[in-house]
């Protein structure tokens, strides 16, 4: 009768045990601290600066003596009379893969109604988009369908590969495939403020 006694003892120390476990268990549930939402991952994005217009300079900076200055690293576009800043904004230049182009330029083209020639839609006969974000140089078109380019407002022309500076999407960080993005109204004051010929710095 011993080993009954005994197995029947381990039987009762293993249930008691269990127990133990589950009221330690339940009573650090109650004091652990109560966990805090993650954040959403728009908290992460970084958020620029708004931009900076010089009344002071409005008068006097002019197409013929306006030059731009684009800084990559900053996430800014400056455009300057003489030493002094005229118009500072925040910018979306190119990202990894697809980088804006650094050095010296000029003013190429002017249009303020530009569309891309590489990147947009793919639309039906009736105008309705099939395919959005396309690259004609790896998409092609799906049967009945037609190319639409991206629309680049107020584009002002940089290289001949098709960099420019234009309206665009600006999230707070290098996103674009190469073009120095813009915010809407202040794109229409730069290309106010130069001409085919202005020239235009680029830096990391």
């Amino acid at each position: 009768m011993e080993p009954a006694t005994l197995s029947k003892d381990m039987r009762i120390a293993k249930g008691a045990a269990v127990i133990i476990a589950l009221v330690a268990v339940l009573l650090g549930a109650a004091t652990a601290p109560a966990q805090l939402p993650m954040p959403k991952a728009n908290k992460f994005l970084q958020k620029q600066e708004p931009p900076k217009v010089s009344k002071e300079l409005e008068a006097l900076i002019s197409p013929n003596n306006s030059r731009v200055l684009v800084s990559l690293s900053k996430q800014r576009a400056y455009v300057m009379f003489d030493d002094q800043v005229y118009i500072d904004t925040p910018i979306s230049s190119g990202k990894a893969g697809h980088s804006t182009p650094t050095g010296d330029f000029h003013v190429l083209e002017k249009d303020p109604n530009h569309s891309s020639s590489i990147y947009g839609q793919f639309q039906d006969g009736r105008g309705r988009v099939v395919r959005d974000g396309v690259s004609l140089h790896i998409d092609a078109a799906p049967a009945g369908t037609h190319y639409v380019g991206a629309p680049m407002k107020w584009f002002m022309r940089l290289t001949d590969q098709g960099v420019g500076m234009h309206v665009g999407i600006l999230p707070g960080y290098a996103a674009s495939h190469g073009c120095v993005r813009l915010p809407s109204d202040i794109a229409k004051l730069i290309y106010d403020k130069v001409k085919v010929g202005t020239p235009v710095t680029i830096e990391q």
